[in-house]
Formats: C-alpha cells, sequence, structure tokens
C-alpha cells in the first residue's frame, strides 16, 4: 500500500460518487422504513422526521461499517483511496466533523492550504485518507 496522499481531485471525484451513491442507500433505508412501518406515508402523523432520523442512522452505519471494514466505502475503491489510522472511535468522530465540516465547505478549503493536503475532518480525527 502506498503512503501517499490522494490528489484533491481525486477525493472530490470520490465524493461525488459518493453522493450518488447515498441515493440508493437513502432509498433502501426509505423502502425498510415504509415496511417496518405498515406502508403508512411517512409524511403523514409527523413520521416525517422519524424517517429523516432513520436514513441519517443508515447513512451513519454504511460510512462506519465501510470504514472499519476495510478502509473504503464503495466510491473510495473505485477511485482507489484507503482510510488509515481509523479504529471505532476515530471513525465515529470523522463521521460527526464530516457531516458538519464537508458540506459547509470548510474542510475542503482547508485541504488546500494544510501542508499534508488532508481535509480537516481527518486532521481533526486523527485518520488519514492514501492511495490504495
Amino acid at each position: 500500500m502506498s503512503a501517499a496522499t490522494p490528489g484533491l481531485a481525486r477525493r472530490l471525484a470520490s465524493m461525488v460518487y459518493e453522493a450518488l451513491l447515498l441515493f440508493a442507500v437513502a432509498f433502501f433505508a426509505a423502502w425498510v422504513f415504509f415496511f417496518a412501518s405498515g406502508g403508512r406515508d411517512a409524511s403523514a402523523g409527523g413520521m416525517r422526521h422519524l424517517l429523516q432520523l432513520f436514513i441519517g442512522l443508515f447513512f451513519a452505519a454504511y460510512f462506519l461499517w465501510s470504514w472499519l471494514r476495510g478502509g473504503q466505502t464503495l466510491a473510495m475503491k473505485a477511485w482507489r483511496i484507503r482510510l488509515i489510522g481509523v479504529t471505532p472511535g476515530r471513525a465515529l468522530v470523522r463521521l460527526i466533523l464530516a457531516a458538519i465540516l464537508v458540506p459547509t465547505g470548510i474542510s475542503v478549503l482547508w485541504a488546500l492550504f494544510d501542508r499534508d493536503r488532508q481535509f480537516l475532518h481527518d486532521r481533526l480525527a486523527g485518520s488519514r485518507l492514501t492511495l490504495a
């Protein structure tokens, strides 16, 4: 395994691909929720927030399972990126920080100026992305 940090373009492409894959994860989570709720419409009866929480938990499970199982999500495998230095605690911290810092653009902007070109959420969580 190479210790080289993947380029920013590769990591951003992986993030775009990951966003597309999350549609499938959300669809599957909503399907499970639909059947678990007896086929009721989630917008009726105030279940929309419960559905959103359920989808969020599915997202968290997808990322944590992927990172802890082999250091890669499906998008990371496609773009040959691996997460190293991850423990269950670090994975959870990375997930929480990434959920806040990536959508705001702060983490990506940070990588432009970081000496190792790491995302801010990786720097703070103590994890690192390398070429697989």
